[in-house]
């Protein structure tokens, strides 16, 4: 889906030396994270392609991490749809729990994390032979890298392959979830006084600095437990064991590590929610850690968590269109029971003439002012955003190329499914599969599902290309993050607090007057679950938080009950059969 442009070694290097000695503003923020690349000798260089790994489909496709973070969950599914997204069954096997060390997204997913740990550790070997001024800088950031792969790794698969990185003889170790965690922690914990603060140094969002940091270890401290007791039938996890370093338990360091976001002045919650997830987010006042994409002649950005749920008849021009792939589920969609008015759950989109899109029906067209950037002047429609469920209304491609039109207005019509042209585009909450144990749809079925338009579609660059950077750790998540080790310490009050911080700071669009969300008035297990949905649905988030609340191993929508080996995934075929690693638990 995403163009790429290959460059040479020379001119990477060149890219990299401009980095290290232009002091203007627009090449502090571009060349270091995306310069895709392999084995570079330059440091700067070298950092650049591990930074790459990142975006270059790894926390950016739904077909990579997202398919195993989000897949597995209440949250998301990717049903086969008629003949569509069968591709083997590989979707299917990710909501389903029918998984292999074979399917296809396991073992591409390995191979992506372990690129990335093999980038960081030549990063690392780059900048501690080096003699620039930025050596501590770039090696204490290649070296955060490393652990944000290999956790991500252990996460997922519980184990993961390490080399140290200064000694050219140094054997292969295998590195284990439940006994790395501590290391991973302590280890990141040292990095801190050689990262830079945020905006310093020439960071922002795109680079690891102290701010990334805060937010990794509090991620790191707040799954502890699970790392340690994967396995534990009954998820009675131990969240307050005591602590690595500055006393008190694991939630004490969520608290201390989030708090020191929270408090830093540095950062701010939108009160549009959905600003997070726009094409303009560069400047986004939460973002902390985020994957910096531009559509560019470097990298071009994937599109990927907006277009796999918009339907190919839906289209923000006459160029682009959605993949009628992924839906949320039934149980996701019935959390929101008595919260739909959430500015979290859906957005209403308004023109500059006042026109709004409601998308109920009673539209008859919307300006045609609005311009794809950098297209043949090409008009662009705008979806509205959040959870997206019924009938569904927009523009129509002619068979001339272009949308349909009324006067120099686009004109808004019902939608019916490209691949089943009689069938109404209606994107029911309810899933109804006839073999209930089978994500699978006739063609006549596929419509539905509800969607996420969380993330902005980018009409600039074709289907596939965006600028909307994906958020890895944002302020949101820190006050997600805190409230659940305040309720999981017996701090119901501070808990709520924070919850309600979330909900009253976003704001309704001027349709609804710009009305705050409603604050909680009581809390228990289940509803702090729920916000953490609330919040952070389809961010990558979920199969962690579902594990640690004891969600993960349930029935659902085309799911039987699972056992607790499944909360990892298996090593790949492939790898085990080398005789390197031993097959996880369950897989053998």
């Amino acid at each position: 889906m995403k163009t790429k442009t290959f460059l040479s070694i020379k001119v990477l290097t060149l890219f990299s030396f401009i980095f290290l000695l232009n002091s203007c503003t627009d090449l502090d923020e571009v060349f270091l994270d995306e310069i895709p690349g392999n084995t570079v000798s330059d440091p700067a260089g070298s950092l650049a392609a591990a930074y790459d790994r990142l975006g270059d489909g790894t926390f950016v496709d739904h077909g990579a991490i997202f398919a195993m973070q989000e897949y597995t969950t209440d949250e998301a599914i990717l049903p086969t749809r008629g003949s569509d997204w069968g591709d083997g069954g590989k979707w299917r096997d990710m909501h389903e729990f029918t998984w292999s060390s074979s399917n296809a997204i396991i073992v591409g997913n390995w191979d992506l994390l372990t690129n990335g740990i093999t980038r960081c550790i030549t990063a690392i070997q780059s900048a501690e032979q080096s003699s620039i001024p930025e050596k501590k800088l770039f090696s204490a950031e290649a070296k955060a890298l490393l652990a944000f792969y290999t956790y991500t790794t252990l996460d997922l698969y519980g184990q993961a392959p390490y080399k140290d990185p200064m000694d050219p003889k140094a054997t292969l170790q295998i590195l284990k979830a439940d006994t790395q965690i501590d290391k991973l922690i302590t280890d990141v914990e040292a990095l801190i006084p050689d990262l830079a603060d945020i905006g310093t140094q020439r960071t922002y969002h795109g680079r690891f600095t102290k701010q990334a940091a805060y937010g990794f270890l509090a991620t790191m401290y707040l799954n502890r437990a699970v790392f340690k007791d994967r396995y534990n039938a009954s998820s009675n996890f131990n969240f307050n064991e005591p602590a690595l370093s500055g006393g008190g338990t694991d939630m004490d360091r969520v608290i201390y590590y989030t708090s020191l976001l929270i408090d830093s002045g540095k950062f701010s919650l939108e009160s549009d929610y959905f600003k997070n997830f726009a094409r303009d987010n560069d400047n986004g006042k939460e973002l902390i850690f985020a994957i910096s994409q531009k559509i560019d002649y470097i990298r071009n950005g994937s599109n990927s968590f907006a277009y796999v749920c918009m339907e190919r008849n839906q289209r923000t021009s006459a160029a682009n269109r959605g993949t009628n792939a992924a839906c949320t589920t039934p149980e996701f969609y019935a959390t929101w029971d008595g919260n739909h008015d959430d500015p979290r759950f859906e957005q209403h989109y308004q023109y500059a003439d006042g026109t709004w899109f409601m998308n109920d029906g009673t539209d008859v067209s919307v300006p045609a002012t609005d311009i794809v950037p950098k297209s043949a002047n090409l008009p662009w429609f705008h979806f509205n955003r959040g959870i997206q469920a019924g009938l569904q209304y927009g523009p129509i491609l002619l068979a001339s190329g272009s949308l349909e039109m009324v006067g120099n207005r686009i004109k808004v019509s019902p939608l019916y499914m490209e691949k089943s042209t009689g069938t109404r585009m209606n994107f029911t909450p309810s899933l109804t599969f006839s073999d209930p144990t089978k994500s699978v749809f006739a063609q006549n079925e596929i419509n539905q599902g509800a969607r996420v338009f969380k993330y902005e579609f980018d009409p600039e660059g074709g289907n596939g290309n965006s600028n909307v950077d994906i958020p890895l750790f944002r302020l949101g998540g820190i006050y997600a993050m805190r409230a659940e080790a305040y309720f999981r310490k017996g701090n119901t009050g501070s808990a709520m607090d924070d919850l309600n911080k979330l909900r009253t700071s976003r704001k309704r669009e001027s349709l609804f007057g710009n009305a705050a969300g409603k604050a909680l008035t009581s809390l228990d297990s289940q509803q702090l679950y729920k916000e953490l949905g609330f919040e952070l649905y389809w961010e990558l988030q979920r199969r962690p938080q579902s594990i640690r609340f004891g969600k993960y191993d349930l029935a659902g929508t085309a799911k039987a009950a699972s056992q607790p080996f499944r909360r990892i995934f298996p090593i790949p075929q492939t790898v085990i059969d080398q005789k390197v690693f031993q097959q996880n638990q369950g897989y053998n």
